[in-house]
């Protein structure tokens, strides 16, 4: 499948890198299909990991994207075994993502650890969950850690 997303013209998707969010995503309940993309150009030497959610139904929307685990090295909600039944549950095929936020000062740029994504990579379904507790804020600074993690601290 061909699609002309906003951020990187046009791209092509193959049916295996499809993700599915049959319930849609928080404040987007409608689109549910989606593949994650990376600006290699961007990305090289930066080792940040930052990947865009592109949503296939809105190819205007697309969310920046990174595994927690790379600003949090200690993440690890709890989420109830109800929450990730339409996903399904093998530890080895979970991909945890959560969202960036990149505002004008780049300073402040955050990632919300309280609404993850969790991807089944073997069945490409997904589904975005709510993790109640206060230890894993909506907005988490990344900037200084990036930074470090840029210059080998």
């Amino acid at each position: 499948m061909k699609i002309n997303t906003k951020l990187f013209g046009e791209v092509e998707i193959s049916d295996d890198k499809i993700i599915t969010f049959d319930k849609g995503i928080i404040g987007f309940p409608d689109l549910k299909k989606f593949a994650l993309i990376h600006d290699a150009d961007a990305e090289k030497g930066k080792g940040v990991g930052i990947r865009f959610l592109q949503s296939l139904d809105e190819t205007g929307f697309a969310m920046p994207v990174m595994d927690p685990l790379l600003v949090k090295p200690d993440y690890d909600p709890e989420v109830d075994d109800e929450l990730l039944a339409d996903v399904g549950r093998g530890e080895d095929e979970l991909l945890v993502l959560v969202t960036v936020s990149v505002p004008g000062d780049l300073t402040k740029m955050s990632v919300n650890l309280q609404g993850p994504f969790v991807i089944n990579a073997k069945t490409h379904k997904a589904c975005q969950v709510i993790v109640d507790t206060e230890k894993y804020p909506v907005k988490f600074p990344i900037y200084d850690i990036l930074q470090r993690g840029k210059a080998g601290v």
